[in-house]
């Protein structure tokens, strides 16, 4: 599972959604225990679109785990069970709407196994239970548009397992240390495509409807079935003999492969890598509409949220799905393979998926560029500091959706790289290779991984294992240096602040007379020191954590000149970028300020983009030399981000000497660099930059909302506000940046006092539909709270439309309050 990680983090900070009232303390999360075993699952369904349920008939297979047993207990939520049997005897079962607890005809042994068949309607819209921070829906089957009645939105069908709502679908033990084969008959109107695990075997017309077979052999657990039904075009693809295939909407069919391409190659660098073989007979992706997730591993089914949908002027920046395509294949292993026992132990899973986007990183675009995303996948974790108490493995907790956070997936991902870089590469992917043999096809917990890697490397990690895997936390380190100047030596001083004590490996560079030593030294208690030699009269700069793997906090003493150094000098992402961020503060200072035009060739295109960001040009120093860079890059940039970003810094000038340089920008393909190329040119050729703005296709208008929203909003332009409140509402809520926010907040109040009933309906529509998607965040109530402000805003403009109006606000909140 992908998690949408802003989208999660801002949520969270809006509406303070919590359950800290609950003593997360008093319920051990343990594994489940296992009465029976299934063994294998045979489903028939068939979909009631207009009440959107499933019609189904199952088969499943169990046995006796080792106790002898009369019983069997299957979850299955929300169901109107209409008959259950065994050979033709019909069974009495007591059924709650949660678990259908039934009785066998006799005692079964280890080792027997029964057929129940069961049939049902799945009734997802009755289900209870609610979704998590990063899965916001958990109703397991949903029926998107169903009845055709949206016309910009197509018919889907589709389903989401994690962590326990395939029950919501079909009856079944639905625990991840519980495996089984599956076979689903998966009956549709025939112009509709589907898609299931393992390999479709058979489709057979009746009628208007067709009934595809899938089948699946090998053993997973149950919150990985998955079925996709809808109008998909089906781009085909490779991986060896295996086939991988993509399930898009026929719009963005011409780009899948510039989506997706990565797979196989993915898929290969990561059997590779790990020692194993992908252990599955195909891969499919599918993208789908109103997804409650970023994306999900479904084995050999993956389904991807619509941001995967991607065009060619967006995926000329870059392909934002890249990371997330890399992290559901390297499920297939950690997860799908072997999978946690518990939810408590999720880091076997989403750990180890979190840490194959690095993995991806290093091998297709090099080391450094995958320390940039370490670190940044890092700080995600750091940034929210109600999780620093929080166990990586841990078994007690509120609810299980509690464990799809930051912990699981970014410091999990953090702790992995430590563990590789203190094993070796070698050690580490042995112990991978022996720990996803041993254990395919099963479940594992944390401890088993533990003692692999100890087998493998002769290593004691139970030091390892507690403080990073069963602990909270991470190190906050004061750093001091004593010189001794007769000696020649520098002692460099740990203090560990943080009430839990650390003990870690870490690097240490020295540089001076334009070289530099490594210091690979190991910090075993809550204050440390080392002593190093040095041969000049002092180092130029001594930098700790110098390859950026310690996930820690560090405070030391340094001053504008080190900065500097350290800016130009150190090689670790961390590092430069820390530097960055101190010297722009001093830009006053001739150095300072060539420091930040220096660090506009830095190699990596994020350190340049931030100096773009923030270089202070209305300053003496350089200026022109300064703005002839920028303009070089604005133009030729090897990164298309660079160059909108570049374009974006000298907007703010306001030259009309730079219009050329907008005029150009104007024909890239670039969404990105169009976007800001048109602000840019809006503050010296306002007509034009309109002019220009109003010829572009519906599509790319969207795809570039914000700087457009901006443009327009300015110019208070009443004809543009339709489609500028298609868009408020994420531009207020779903992103992170300050100034979007605002820039949204602006947009929402001039369409909340306009007389533009088109845009308010827009802004209404808009509002419930977010309003019910996110309810369980109470973003219903902040809709609601967002349209009585509407109202109350109306009534003080003396408009025509006004009583109109607010009649479709108060329509909203009705819709809401239900």
């Amino acid at each position: 599972m992908k998690f949408q990680k802003a989208l999660i983090l801002i949520f969270v900070f809006i509406f303070s959604f919590s359950n800290a009232q609950q003593d997360p303390l008093s319920i051990y999360r343990g594994e489940r225990d296992k009465i029976n075993n299934l063994v294998h699952t045979k489903l028939k369904v068939d979909f009631d679109f207009a009440n959107r349920q499933l019609n189904g008939e199952e088969w499943v297979t169990l046995t006796p785990h080792f106790f002898p047993t009369s019983k069997v207990t299957l979850d299955a939520k929300a169901m109107l069970i209409g008959e259950i049997s065994l050979g033709g005897q019909k069974l009495e079962y007591n059924y709650d709407g949660y678990e259908i607890i039934i009785d066998l005809p006799r005692e079964y042994k280890k080792g027997e196994e029964y057929t129940l068949y069961i049939k049902y309607t799945a009734r997802p819209e009755k289900v209870k239970q609610k979704g998590s921070n990063a899965i916001t829906g958990a109703k397991g089957l949903y029926f998107i548009n169903p009845q055709g009645l949206q016309k910009d939105k197509p018919i889907q069908v589709w389903t989401q397992g994690e962590t326990e709502a395939s029950s919501c679908w079909f009856p079944t033990i639905d625990a991840p240390n519980q495996k089984t084969s599956q076979e689903i008959y998966i009956t549709v109107p025939d112009k509709f495509v589907t898609l299931s695990n393992g390999k479709l075997v058979n489709q057979e017309k009746k009628g208007t409807n067709r009934t595809d077979y899938w089948k699946f052999d090998q053993k997973h657990a149950p919150y990985l079935f998955f079925m996709g039904v809808g109008e998909f075009e089906i781009i085909e693809d490779k991986y060896k003999n295996i086939p991988v295939n993509y399930y898009v909407e026929k719009k963005y069919a011409p780009y899948a492969k510039e989506i997706f391409g990565d797979t196989p190659e993915m898929i290969g660098f990561f059997a590779e890598k790990l020692g194993v073989e992908y252990p599955w007979n195909k891969y499919s992706q599918i993208v789908a509409r109103d997804y409650v997730s970023g994306a999900m591993e479904n084995t050999t089914a993956v389904i991807h949220g619509e941001q995967a949908n991607q065009m060619k002027g967006q995926l000329i920046d870059e392909n934002r799905q890249e990371n997330t395509i890399a992290h559901e294949i390297f499920h297939h292993w950690f997860g799908n393979l072997v999978t946690t026992e518990s939810w408590s132990n999720l880091a076997l899973n989403e750990s180890f998926a979190n840490y194959s986007e690095y993995l991806w990183r290093e091998h297709k675009y090099g080391k450094e560029n995958a320390d940039a995303h370490l670190f940044e996948n890092s700080k995600i974790y750091k940034d929210n500091k109600d999780l620093y108490d929080k166990d990586l493995v841990r078994f007690y907790y509120v609810d299980k959706e509690d464990m799809f956070d930051a912990v699981s997936y970014n410091k999990g991902g953090a702790i992995l790289h430590m563990l590789r870089n203190y094993l070796g590469d070698e050690a580490f992917f042995t112990g991978l290779k022996k720990y996803l043999t041993d254990y395919k096809y099963k479940a594992a917990e944390a401890h088993q991984l533990r003692l692999t890697l100890e087998e493998v490397s002769g290593k004691d990690l139970n030091w390892f294992f507690n403080q990073w895997f069963f602990g909270s936390g991470h190190p906050k380190v004061e750093v001091s240096y004593d010189y001794n100047t007769l000696e020649k030596t520098v002692t460099v001083n740990f203090i560990q602040t943080q009430a839990k004590e650390f003990k870690f490996p870490i690097a240490i560079d020295i540089f001076e007379n334009g070289k530099k030593i490594r210091h690979n030294v190991f910090v075993d208690g809550r204050d440390a020191s080392f002593k190093f030699s040095f041969s000049s009269k002092s180092p130029d700069l001594i930098q700790v954590n110098a390859d950026g793997v310690l996930l820690a906090d560090f405070f030391e003493n340094k001053i504008l000149s080190d900065y500097i150094f350290q800016l130009k000098n150190t090689e670790n992402f961390q590092h430069r970028r820390e530097a960055l961020l101190e010297v722009v503060k001093s830009q006053d200072d001739k150095k300072a300020f060539n420091a930040v035009v220096g660090a506009l060739d830095d190699p990596n295109y994020k350190i340049r983009i931030l100096a773009l960001e923030n270089i202070d040009l209305i300053n003496k120093w350089s200026k022109k030399t300064a703005i002839d860079k920028i303009k070089r890059m604005a133009d030729s940039d090897k990164k298309t981000l660079v160059r909108a970003a570049a374009i974006e810094t000298l907007g703010k000038l306001t030259d009309p000497e730079l219009k050329p340089i907008f005029d150009k920008a104007l024909q890239s393909e670039s969404y990105n660099v169009l976007g800001k190329a048109l602000v840019g040119m809006y503050y010296i050729d306002k007509e034009y930059a309109i002019k220009r703005s109003k010829e572009l296709p519906l599509e790319v208008k969207n795809i570039i909302a914000t700087p457009l929203t901006r443009i327009y909003i300015e110019e208070k332009d009443d004809s543009e506000m339709v489609f500028i409140a298609n868009n408020v509402l994420s531009g207020m809520f779903l992103n992170n940046n300050p100034k979007i926010q605002a820039i949204y907040q602006k947009a929402y109040e001039q369409i909340a006092n306009s007389n533009n009933t088109d845009a308010i309906q827009n802004l209404v529509n808009d509002i419930v539909a977010k309003g019910n998607q996110y309810r369980q965040f109470n973003f219903d109530k902040v809709g609601i709270n967002l349209l009585r402000q509407m109202v109350e805003k109306q009534k003080k403009v003396n408009k025509s439309n006004k009583l109109k109006n607010i009649e479709v606000i108060r329509t909203g909140i009705a819709q809401l309050v239900q």
